[in-house]
């Protein structure tokens, strides 16, 4: 027997499994509560979590049926844009479809949208759902585009994003809590146009020279990090959170492949690590498995820190940075050099290497053409290729035309003789 957080009913499942409700009083539905009965699992411990949070709201709700005042960033008040937010960071388009290292940006953009100022100097954070219209979203995104040192045209696409999503996550849970005409004022808001960056890519060399000077230095897991995320294409996020495990290395079952898994699709790629030919086996990357051969076990996955004798944990991303930096200064590489720039880098190699679309993205795991173009830099090899193509294309035309030329010629000559 275990206490239940109040409102929440424990039912047994067919299969034997206790599963957890909210189950709000219908007295309150009856009288309009917004806050609504939802499953929550299982899991004891998101149970109690996601409860403390439902039950806060059906208090503040409580007490502004009772007249009494709700203020304050900590318990926003129900139907403002802060609680809009917080409802937005509790659901599970923002804790299962948002990575924990986004989730930092998206917080300071939420905070800085929420702290603007209105012109009457109120915090837009306080202001009802249903006061946000299009023309105000408008004039919000001007405002999110000034900067001390100029326009900041991506701080603007940015705040305009996640709004345009929060909204629309949130108006399918508590769709009384907004305007039903115009249930998303983000939506068609017009951004002024922005040249955007090209990433950094790391090339080929750069990758290695890291890689090997990394070895000497005793720092295998970021030797291996780059490796990984260069030829394999890994997001770093998932090679540092420990997502490639031994078993997806040269498995018993698959022992001339490596298993990438794309956390963020949930995409799994095989790539072959050799091939049998007539001549012999053919390795595909001998280098990068030299590299990998570097690395300790210290526990089931490949990129692990080393904590205290016989413990590890996965490297936090900010100390994998801190060790990818300083081993950067140490080899005199150049600035761009990040484990982005190695999957960058290792993407337009894909490019230049002349793969088809449909090829290139059965490596990158990239579902659409547009997200894989993206990542493939237009540099002066890719141009050099496309160059020759179309001269060789211009040359066969030529010669073509030129063959068409002298057999009407011929054609003409004849046909002049015949008629003298």
């Amino acid at each position: 027997m275990v206490d239940l957080p109040r409102y929440v009913i424990a039912k047994r499942l067919s299969t034997g499994a206790t599963s957890f409700y909210f189950n709000v009083p219908a007295l309150y539905r009856k009288r309009g509560c917004p806050v609504r009965n939802e499953p929550l699992g299982a899991d004891y411990g998101a149970m109690t979590a996601r409860a403390r949070t439902l039950n806060g709201l059906v208090d503040e709700w409580l007490d502004a049926q009772r007249g009494l005042p709700v203020s304050g960033e900590a318990a926003p008040r129900i139907g403002t844009v802060d609680w809009l937010f917080r409802e937005y960071k509790a659901s599970k388009a923002y804790t299962e479809k948002v990575s924990k290292v986004s989730r930092p940006s998206y917080e300071k953009t939420m905070r800085m949208v929420g702290d603007t100022l209105t012109k009457k100097g109120d915090r837009v954070g306080s202001r009802p759902i249903k006061s946000i219209t299009p023309r105000g979203a408008d004039k919000l995104y001007d405002i999110f585009i000034q900067g001390k040192n100029g326009l900041r045209l991506r701080q603007g696409e940015k705040a305009v994003g996640l709004c345009r999503k929060a909204w629309r996550v949130v108006h399918r849970l508590y769709p009384e809590e907004f305007d039903p005409k115009i249930p998303n004022p983000w939506l068609g808001v017009t951004m002024k146009t922005r040249v955007k960056a090209t990433k950094p890519a790391a090339t080929r060399e750069q990758v290695y020279k890291f890689a090997h000077g990394c070895i000497k230095e005793g720092e295998a897991e970021a030797a291996a990090a780059a490796v990984i995320c260069f030829e394999w294409l890994q997001r770093p996020e998932n090679v540092i959170g420990g997502h490639l495990m031994w078993s997806d290395y040269r498995s018993p079952k698959s022992p001339s492949v490596i298993r990438i898994l794309h956390h963020k699709t949930g995409a799994v790629v095989l790539h072959p690590l050799e091939e049998q030919t007539p001549t012999g086996i053919v390795k595909f990357y001998e280098e990068a498995e030299e590299v990998l051969s570097h690395l300790k076990r210290r526990g089931v996955s490949m990129i692990l820190r080393e904590v205290s004798s016989g413990k590890s944990k996965p490297f936090a991303h900010s100390t994998m940075q801190h060790i990818v930096q300083r081993m950067r200064k140490k080899l005199k590489l150049p600035t761009i050099f990040t484990l982005d720039a190695c999957r960058h880098g290792g993407m337009t190699e894909l490019e230049e290497a002349e793969l088809t679309d449909g090829q290139g993205r059965a490596l990158s795991a990239h579902r659409t053409q547009q997200s894989y173009e993206g990542y493939a830099k237009r540099n002066m090899t890719r141009a050099l290729s496309a160059t020759r193509k179309r001269h060789a294309h211009r040359l066969a035309n030529a010669s073509a035309t030129s063959i068409q030329n002298e057999q009407g010629k011929h054609v003409q000559n004849e046909v002049l003789k015949k008629a003298n």
